[in-house]
């Protein structure tokens, strides 16, 4: 793999080891779910199906990080860096990890498309979207859509369970095992934490500021897109503590970064690119860095009375994104997201940090920002 590191082939290699570990996972699961009747196996079946259709953000960050601290201590011989990996682990190991942590993503997903009453995905029904409408027929009124909500309720609740089963039964050092247990209690309870204010946040049970909102989003987005897979990579790769607290910080700046692209995509982007419902941020009342500007501007007022509006039409919404745009709050996310990216930066390069990153670990993440900065999707 090491020609190939970073390359397009390399990334497509990569994705195939966590592809065929998913299908391993749901595989040795098949026979219970069988078990329990076919409307039961088929969930399992569409869980599967959905979960190795993703992007693979998440275990692909986790297994490029792996790599390139595995080739920077290669290349220090007899290196006793305190930054420096000491040992290797199986490398099926790193790849079981990294499918559990995208079956994490996905259950996030699926319990985040419930809350937010959403059927589709990029332009396709989503899980819940596909249950309710192979069930239409047979239940009673309103009885499809309470079904398949709650169909993505336990399917995110077994993949809750299947990552954490998959960590706990990791053949690893106890003292590296017990690490990454509690780097996942803790990316489960932020996200948690962060899912709750980000729903307080749209319904007006907290105070919609900029400082809360992106406290929430880096709980929300930062914390397990970002955040775990490099916690993750530095533990499997036996890095020290502060090489983990290190990329963490580096994670936090590049998910909100991440976070504040993806709220002016859904708000200003072209929807057949980014995939997200037109205007679905818009109304949903969603409370982004974007509104909490518009609040402090004179445009407000123009906003406010469709903000949050679920019937909003197409024109109404066109409207409200253009006057958000012209108000400014366009420009000012522009700018949070270039602090966010300097910030970034500075955590990896900084010189008179005790603990150096690597440069083989800079150029993924620099590798990986470009592929973020201005995305479309």
């Amino acid at each position: 793999m090491r020609q190939l590191a970073g390359t397009q082939a390399g990334r497509a290699y990569l994705r195939s080891e966590v592809e065929g570990e998913l299908q391993a996972i749901f595989s040795r699961s098949q026979a219970t779910a069988e078990a329990y009747g076919p409307h039961f196996s088929r969930l399992w079946n569409l869980a599967s199906r959905r979960v190795r259709g993703g992007k693979f953000v998440r275990p692909l960050l986790l297994l490029e990080t792996y790599d390139a601290l595995r080739r920077s201590a290669d290349s220090i011989p007899n290196s006793r860096s305190t930054s420096q990996p000491r040992g290797a682990h199986a490398r099926s190991e790193v790849v079981r990890i990294a499918a559990a942590v995208e079956a994490l993503h996905f259950a996030f997903l699926l319990h985040d498309d419930v809350i937010d009453g959403d059927f589709f995905r990029r332009g396709r029904p989503n899980l819940i979207g596909e249950l309710a409408e192979a069930s239409r027929d047979e239940a009673r009124p309103g009885g499809a859509r309470h079904w398949a909500q709650t169909g993505g309720i336990l399917s995110g609740n077994l993949l809750l369970s299947c990552a954490h089963q998959v960590f706990a039964r990791a053949k690893l050092p106890a003292e590296l095992k017990l690490r990454l247990l509690d780097v996942l209690e803790h990316t489960v309870f932020e996200t948690t934490a962060g899912e709750f204010i980000d729903v307080g946040l749209s319904d007006g049970v907290f105070s919609a500021d900029l400082g809360t909102v992106l406290e929430m989003t880096g709980r929300k987005t930062a914390s397990y897109t970002f955040e775990l897979p490099l916690r993750a990579a530095v533990i499997l790769a036996d890095g020290s503590r502060a090489l983990e607290n290190k990329l963490s910080a580096a994670g936090l700046h590049l998910g909100l970064a991440y976070q504040l692209q993806d709220d002016l995509n859904s708000t200003f982007g072209d929807a057949s690119v980014h995939g997200k419902d037109l205007y679905s941020d818009l109304r949903e009342g969603k409370q982004t860095a974007i509104i909490c500007f518009a609040r402090m501007s004179g445009s407000w007022p123009l906003i406010e009375s469709d903000f949050g509006n679920p019937d909003m039409s197409i024109e109404a919404a066109k409207y409200l994104s253009d006057c958000l745009r012209d108000c400014g709050a366009e420009d000012f996310v522009r700018g949070l997201i270039r602090e966010q990216v300097e910030a970034f930066s500075l955590v990896l390069c900084a010189p008179d940090s005790e603990e150096s990153v690597p440069r083989t670990v800079q150029d993924v993440l620099f590798g990986l920002l470009a592929r973020i900065d201005g995305r479309q999707s």
